[in-house]
């Protein structure tokens, strides 16, 4: 084996952020190497895989508890977890990684939105690297490299805006989750578009920068920009803003979590920067995507209304796909939920599950009552 390789688990091989992340691996195998793998089904994407990989630890389906991915997460043959799952199953082996300080290669939102204050101070405590997979949060990263905290005056995230950016609250009624899933820059799985098209994507990026770079909610704002290609933006105090660019592809910010500190070359089939198309910039409609509101508000108010408002999110979205709920519904079940619950200050894990499990029963029984 050569030594140089770093070892690698991807959590979630089968989604989107895990094939890229493979064909990353693909490309530089002198670099990396496989030792780890799960996916939420054992299909015959996930056999394939393991068949090309040929990892030593494995798990799918029921053996893919948190437990089970707490396993391969928190094992010494891992030297960098790529943390691709799903809903709140990522704080488990989350954890697992940080306490035996590893490189945490994040891109499961869930981690940071419901558990941030839990998580961070773990990351604080062992050394653990947690590296930014986001477009968004990679850009800030990198903007912020070698800059001393207290000249940074705000973090501006850019936004696409989604499909429905330009129609009326009336218009909205009637879309269906066809039209939700088509999103116009990037291809992700359907909770992830689903949550694009209502900006709670956004919402939840704002609350992971907001632990990622400790830096409260009054200095981070959201621009919105429709071509995707400057990824995020740091205003300094001198009022300097740098920004970082690139055709959309979420390849680059994985490859520059999984090689850090390096810049490793680019794949073929990169696509070249094209400067001819015209950047634009839009503020935030105070009264467009409720969603988003909602949830800056929940974010605010902390305890365990961040775990409330996640879980109520995924069971909105999951009822608005499967054709159960009109579009519009997905934030007044969220707001409901918020409104109904009894929260908790200084949250455990136990708390925050809790809370979690409580909003997911909510929200079915709120949707039947409807």
């Amino acid at each position: 084996m050569n030594h140089s390789q770093k070892r690698i688990a991807v959590l979630g091989s089968t989604g989107s952020i895990g094939t890229q992340t493979l064909d990353i691996v693909r490309r530089h195998p002198d670099r990396f190497r496989v030792v780890g793998l799960a996916a939420g089904h054992n299909s015959d994407a996930f056999q394939a895989q393991v068949a090309e990989f040929l990892p030593t630890l494995s798990a799918t389906g029921d053996a893919s508890t948190p437990e089970g991915l707490a396993n391969i997460a928190g094992s010494p043959s891992v030297d960098a977890v790529v943390l691709a799952i799903p809903g709140l199953a990522a704080l488990a082996p989350a954890l697992a990684a940080i306490k035996e300080g590893k490189i945490v290669a994040l891109a499961s939102k869930e981690v940071l939105v419901v558990a941030g204050e839990l998580v961070m101070s773990e990351v604080a405590r062992t050394g653990a690297a947690l590296l930014p997979v986001d477009s968004e949060h990679s850009a800030l990263w990198q903007c912020l490299a070698g800059e001393p905290s207290d000249a940074v005056s705000r973090l501006i995230l850019t936004a696409s805006g989604g499909p429905f950016f330009r129609r009326s609250n009336e218009e909205l009624e009637s879309v269906t989750p066809e039209e939700a899933l088509a999103h116009p820059t990037w291809r992700m799985g359907p909770k992830v578009t689903t949550d694009s098209a209502t900006l709670m994507n956004k919402a939840f990026e704002v609350m992971e920068a907001r632990w990622l770079y400790d830096i409260d909610y009054d200095h981070i704002d959201v621009m919105i920009h429709r071509q995707s290609i400057v990824h995020s933006m740091v205003e300094f105090t001198n009022g300097t803003l740098k920004s970082q660019l690139s055709m959309p592809d979420m390849r680059l910010p994985i490859q520059y979590a999984l090689a850090y500190p390096e810049r490793i070359e680019r794949p073929s089939d990169w696509r070249e920067m094209d400067y001819s198309i015209e950047q634009t910039f839009e503020a935030l409609d105070r009264d467009r995507f409720p969603c988003f509101w909602i949830a800056i508000d929940a974010a605010r108010s902390g305890k365990t209304f961040p775990a409330v408002l996640n879980a109520a999110d995924e069971i909105a979205v999951e009822l608005f796909l499967s054709g159960a709920i009109p579009f519009n519904s997905i934030p007044t079940l969220i707001r409901d939920a918020l409104d109904s619950h009894t929260p908790v200050n200084q949250p455990t894990l136990d708390d925050l599950l809790a809370a979690d499990t409580w909003a997911r029963d909510h929200v079915r029984n709120a949707a039947r009552e409807r």
